[in-house]
């Protein structure tokens, strides 16, 4: 695997601790290159919006959970029947806390991760969890991409390019969930299903309510 460990960028610093390091050799082990370069990028994107609206966050946790929030696509963290962002998590939580982690943080690690693709509720919560979203929002949508300055675009670009992101991401996605397309269920991953899977069927709410065991 081909990778830029860049210390910092854009006036951002990579955490430089025993955790974040540890943390970076799991992402290289079990990711790929593609992987790597999105984690890297979500991190600097989270920290320049944090940057920019002035917010306390820790930093090493963000970088964390930037490092683990996709590893639940990979062989090695996929479960067999939760949501791949639900399996991050849980690996993310079980990494932190052979490190001592105090409980507080361990949730927040959790929520950080579960939630990045939980749109209309991350962005309210606390400040790791947000940012997390807003950094993913902003590498994969293009949210708030006016917001960032063309030059740190370009300089955070060049260290971690996106190779072909718009066309490799949906079926890098669907690769992590396609032996568990019931996962998304009620979330936004079904959309990727719908495009990979020719006339897939989507489990549907209202279905729910009327086909349930209940008499009326």
């Amino acid at each position: 695997m081909s990778i830029n460990k860049v210390k910092s960028l854009a006036g951002i610093v990579i955490p430089d601790s025993t955790i974040a390091n540890q943390a970076t050799e799991l992402l290289l082990e079990h990711g790929t290159e593609f992987i790597y370069n999105h984690s890297l990028r979500v991190f600097f994107f989270s920290s320049l919006n944090g940057k920019r609206n002035s917010l306390q966050y820790d930093p090493e946790l963000l970088y964390v959970c930037s490092v683990f929030h996709d590893l639940g696509l990979t062989k090695h963290y996929s479960s067999p029947d939760l949501r791949f962002e639900v399996d991050g998590a849980n690996a993310a939580r079980d990494f932190l806390k052979g490190h001592g982690i105090a409980q507080d943080k361990l949730q927040l690690a959790w929520d950080t991760i579960a939630l990045h693709t939980t749109i209309g509720i991350a962005e309210h919560k606390e400040a790791e969890v947000a940012l997390m979203y807003s950094g993913v929002g902003l590498d994969v949508m293009g949210e708030g991409y006016e917001n960032l300055s063309a030059e740190h675009r370009e300089d955070i670009i060049k260290a971690f390019p996106r190779n072909d992101f718009k066309k490799n991401i949906i079926p890098t996605f669907f690769s992590g969930f396609e032996h568990k397309t019931e996962t998304t269920f009620g979330n936004i991953k079904a959309d990727v299903c719908a495009f990979m899977i020719p006339n897939f069927h989507r489990k549907n709410f209202c279905d729910c309510i009327l086909h349930s065991p209940w008499s009326e």
